[in-house]
């Protein structure tokens, strides 16, 4: 029943897909989603910000800041931001290195090359043609895949498959099912570069979870992921409770939170997001305070030669953007 209403918002996403953009006075590295719902854009982004700093470069993140009041252009500033400002993953984002949100790409851009950055390294905004990618790197959770292969609202894709791949330079999957062995077939025959990676607890916190009773709760794209990850590092997840992605917490969820893990004398566990996304709001205060944020960072497979891709791209767009 839905598929009339898929096929023309994708046909209209391909078309606005293949459109000119902006040209930034940087090399632009763009992280994006093949699907709606997280598939570790963040850490992804975190990643490559280690890698261009451990090359000598001075990247800034750009991002839109899903669910903050702010369009923007501007820096984040944890101190002075919360999430009703700024958004969730930004706050994420600016723990790693300068972050700059703005609904209009360009405009943001333009304000991360006058705060310093030599390399622009965007956290979503790949379906977005305001500004020039010179790298594309689409990620993939191994284990959802793309679902049916529909584009949205008949499916998860954003875009059809192929208009997306062929824009595309890169494809990380992230995880080991084998839920996009499909898409990393067709990618190859695209000639995509394939990379592998997986996102791991910190070790010291996932030794504190080992056999533990928990409460786990999130507001994130695929919640079920995050138990999993619990359950794998031993935890005993007794209660679950999953909110939409993005959700802001009101007084009355977070009371209810502490106050059953109180009762049945559980440990609060959630995301690095949902914590971002409560932190700084008196409503949440008591939640903030209780709960536990699981963080976890990428880990490459192939990391040499990952860096060695990403670093190949940015000085064939800087010798680009000179002459």
């Amino acid at each position: 029943m839905l598929a009339p209403a898929a096929a023309v918002y994708g046909a209209i996403a391909a078309r606005r897909m293949a459109r000119s953009g902006t040209r930034a006075a940087v090399p632009v590295i763009c992280i994006g989603n093949l699907t709606l719902g997280g598939a570790g854009k963040t850490p992804t982004a975190i990643q490559i910000v280690k890698l261009l700093r451990e090359a000598g470069e001075s990247p800034v993140l750009l991002t839109r800041g899903y669910g903050g009041r702010l369009a923007g252009p501007v820096r984040v500033d944890p101190k002075q931001h919360t999430s009703a400002d700024v958004g969730d993953e930004p706050l994420l984002l600016a723990r790693a290195a300068p972050t700059i949100v703005s609904r209009d790409r360009a405009t943001g851009a333009s304000l991360a090359a006058r705060e310093g950055a030599s390399v622009i390294v965007m956290d979503d905004g790949f379906q977005n043609p305001a500004l020039e990618k010179d790298l594309s790197i689409l990620v993939l959770d191994a284990r959802r895949g793309i679902g049916n292969a529909c584009v949205f609202p008949a499916g998860p894709l954003r875009a059809p498959l192929d208009a997306q791949l062929k824009r595309a330079d890169g494809l990380l999957v992230i995880g080991g099912d084998a839920g996009a062995d499909n898409v990393v077939r067709h990618g190859r025959t695209l000639g995509l570069s394939i990379f592998q990676g997986r996102l791991a607890p910190a070790p010291g916190f996932a030794m504190g979870l080992k056999e533990r009773r928990v409460l786990a709760f999130a507001g994130i794209g695929d919640p079920e992921k995050f138990y999993a990850t619990l359950e794998a590092l031993g935890a005993f997840v007794v209660e679950r409770r999953s909110f939409p992605d993005h959700h802001v917490y009101s007084r009355l969820e977070a009371a209810d939170l502490v106050n059953d893990a109180q009762r049945l004398d559980l440990a609060l566990v959630t995301t690095e997001k949902d914590a971002a996304r409560f932190a700084g709001h008196r409503e949440a205060s008591a939640l903030a305070a209780r709960a536990l944020a699981l963080p976890v960072t990428l880990t490459l497979d192939e990391e040499a030669d990952f860096h060695g891709f990403v670093m190949e791209r940015v000085s064939a767009a800087r010798d680009r953007i000179r002459s």
